[in-house]
């Protein structure tokens, strides 16, 4: 994990160089940038390949039936919903939640702060639940499955969640 802060900070620092592809730092053995992005991306195959395996993992333990989006996101309707119509960017939706790591901790629950209200795509919450509510419908009851890099990324949130962790949503939409 910091390993990978460091290549990120490494990166950047030298990426607005357009100099030499070799990199001095504090008069020490010199820097291949290429051989740098290299290693950053390497890594970062690594990382996205571990997540990729523990979905695959928490899927096959609980035996649920995920359907995987485009983006990345898997979502598995457990109670669907007779009447509900479909959810669509710039609805307004109200749902209950919980928000797991995928070892069962729970990091957030609307049964303490209460049910929340926004609208798909244009409120501050993570792009993968964005993505995912809209292959539901209201009423229905589902999981999501949010990769890292589309619920808190590289640094978690600071708080609960954990840097690089993919992320369990348990929710119901009305």
């Amino acid at each position: 994990m910091r390993f990978l802060i460091f290549i990120n900070l490494l990166v950047l620092s030298y990426s607005c160089d357009n100099e030499s592809p070799i990199v001095r730092h504090n008069n020490s053995k010199p820097i291949n940038k290429e051989e740098l992005k290299n290693q950053f991306v390497k890594a970062n195959k690594q990382v996205i390949q571990k997540e990729i395996d523990d979905m695959n993992y928490y899927q096959k333990t609980h035996q649920l039936n995920f359907t995987t989006t485009p983006s990345g996101v898997r979502y598995c309707v457990y109670k669907p919903s007779d009447k509900g119509d479909s959810i669509r960017s710039g609805n307004q939706i109200k749902m209950t939640y919980t928000i797991s790591l995928l070892n069962g901790n729970v990091c957030y629950s609307s049964a303490q702060t209460g049910p929340k209200t926004f609208v798909i795509e244009n409120d501050n919450l993570e792009s993968g639940i964005h993505k995912g509510l809209q292959y539901i419908k209201r009423g229905d009851k589902a999981y999501f499955l949010i990769p890292s890099h589309l619920a808190h990324g590289l640094l978690g949130d600071f708080n609960k969640i954990p840097p690089q962790m993919p992320i369990l949503y348990n929710v119901e939409v009305y």
